[in-house]
């Protein structure tokens, strides 16, 4: 079964990175960067490795995000992000192709404890099956 597996950001924890601390998230040195991308650089190889690497990707700030959506009369309406009434947006993910639910599980534990500096917010690693075959899996 494919999953997808989704890590989650903020404006501010985007902004931590580039070496702007918050009373959210302490700034991010250059050598803690680092650490992040081979962890998880480490884990897109290991899984690689393993066949069950379908795709990943890492996702631009909430900044850049567009919402669109259609008002009353069926006219666009397009919102710049990020919005006021989500703080979390995903920040990056991974298709896997896994033989169990407690494999991506094993796998998801593995991408929560991804290094971080000191005091920067932890969030839940998302997991979610992917429905194959169509609308019909939906019911």
């Amino acid at each position: 079964m494919k999953y997808l597996v989704m890590v989650q950001g903020t404006q501010t924890d985007y902004d931590a990175m580039r070496g702007k601390a918050s009373e959210h998230s302490p700034a991010w040195s250059e050598e803690e960067m680092q650490a992040m991308y081979a962890y998880m650089n480490a884990i897109n190889d290991d899984l690689s490795e393993s066949g069950e690497f379908v795709d990943g990707q890492g996702l631009a700030e909430p900044d850049r995000t567009r919402l669109v959506s259609l008002d009353a009369d069926g006219n666009p309406v397009i919102t710049d992000g990020p919005y006021a009434e989500t703080k979390e947006l995903p920040a990056g993910y991974w298709v896997l192709d896994c033989a169990s639910l407690e494999r991506v599980t094993a796998i998801a534990e593995r991408v929560a404890r991804c290094p971080q500096p000191a005091g920067a917010p932890e969030y839940p690693v998302v997991i979610r099956p992917i429905m194959e075959g169509g609308a019909g899996d939906i019911c």
